[in-house]
This record gives structure tokens, sequence and C-alpha cells, in this order.
């Protein structure tokens, strides 16, 4: 096996690690699932008798799996640019296996549901507290919009500078909004200026 030489290290395309984060059943398999060009890892398991009293199912009681490791998935932006995302496991009790995971990351996806955004909140505090750059998603489930994106800001008491999408996480194209959305949020906190405004 030989190594590549610098012309074709030249034209290799970036790779990047992108978390995709949030509470417990909030669309983040789905989110994987739906813009992956390859098939996502999977490492679900079945809710049973066990998990009643740990995990809380408010407002996800048709939920009957559950992320337990991790999501992977793969997305090429263009030539030059492919994304590694990796889903993260939402119970609380799975929390402690976030610090493993966000080694090598550059940025992560935050996504909520807007009929229980303080599952999310955890997920913010983590990545803010890190200095890690983020977005939020805002995966409006069948295309329910409860609330508007200044009232989401002010429940979640975002930055004005983070990036707020609203998204369907089952729809590819959707979803590779709000990922494109966290490239220009890294891009612009790279070169020191402020993102543009998502529409």
């Amino acid at each position: 096996m030989g190594y590549a030489n610098s012309d074709q290290e030249d034209d290799a395309p970036l790779a990047v690690k992108i978390l995709i984060a949030g509470g417990f059943g909030v669309g983040k398999t789905t989110m994987v699932g739906a813009v992956s060009e390859v098939a996502p890892l999977r490492t679900e398991e079945y809710l049973t008798h066990a998990s009643v009293g740990v995990d809380d199912l408010d407002g996800v009681g048709g939920k009957s799996t559950t992320t337990v490791a991790l999501d992977f998935g793969r997305i090429t932006i263009h030539d030059h640019l492919v994304l590694y995302l990796f889903g993260t496991p939402g119970q609380e009790r799975f929390w402690f296996m976030w610090n493993d995971l966000v080694n090598g990351a550059l940025g992560a996806v935050v996504l909520v549901d807007t009929r229980r955004l303080e599952v999310s909140f955890a997920s913010i505090d983590f990545f803010e507290s890190r200095g890690i750059p983020f977005v939020v998603g805002v995966n409006c489930f069948h295309g329910v919009r409860e609330r508007t994106q200044e009232e989401i800001r002010r429940a979640l008491d975002l930055d004005p500078q983070v990036p707020l999408v609203l998204c369907d996480a089952r729809d590819r194209k959707e979803g590779r909004d709000v990922l494109l959305a966290l490239i220009d949020h890294l891009m612009a906190a790279k070169a020191g200026t402020a993102p543009h405004p998502v529409p």
C-alpha cells in the first residue's frame, strides 16, 4: 500500500465531523437517515418496561426505539467537502458518551421540538460550555409550527449569532439546508464575521 502523492492529497475532499444532538425523541436518528448518502449506522434498541421511570416518554408516546450509542451517516456537500454525521443518544443516562463523541467535531446541530423545548436545554448548554459552534434546527413535525422564531430564541435563551433554522427532519433537502447553515456559521466564525441570517 503506497501513500498518496501531494497532488492526490490536494484533490482529496475535506472531511468534517459534525454532531447531531438534542433531547430524547426530537428526530436525530431521522435526520441522519434522511440526509446520509450511505446506509446509516444505527444503534437503536426497542424501548422495554425496564425504561419505565428512567426515560421520559412525555410527548413521544409513539416512540418504540431509542439510540443507545450513536447514529452515523455521511453527506457530500460538494467535491471538496464531506460531512461525517454523528447522532448522539438523547436520554440522560447516555449523556456520558457525548464527551467522547465530541472529540474532533467542528460543530453541531441541536435539534429541538417546540412541543418539548426543555429536553434540548442540556444540549445547548453542552456546546456553549465547550465553545463549540452550533446551529439550532427546529424540527417542525408534520409541518406544525407552534411558535415563532423569536419565541423559540427567547425560550432557549439563544445568542443572537446562533442560527436557527426551521426544518422537517424527515426531508433530505431541509436537513441539508440545516447542515449548510452550520457550514456557513463555521466559516463566519473562522473569518471573524457575523453569519448571514438564515431565511
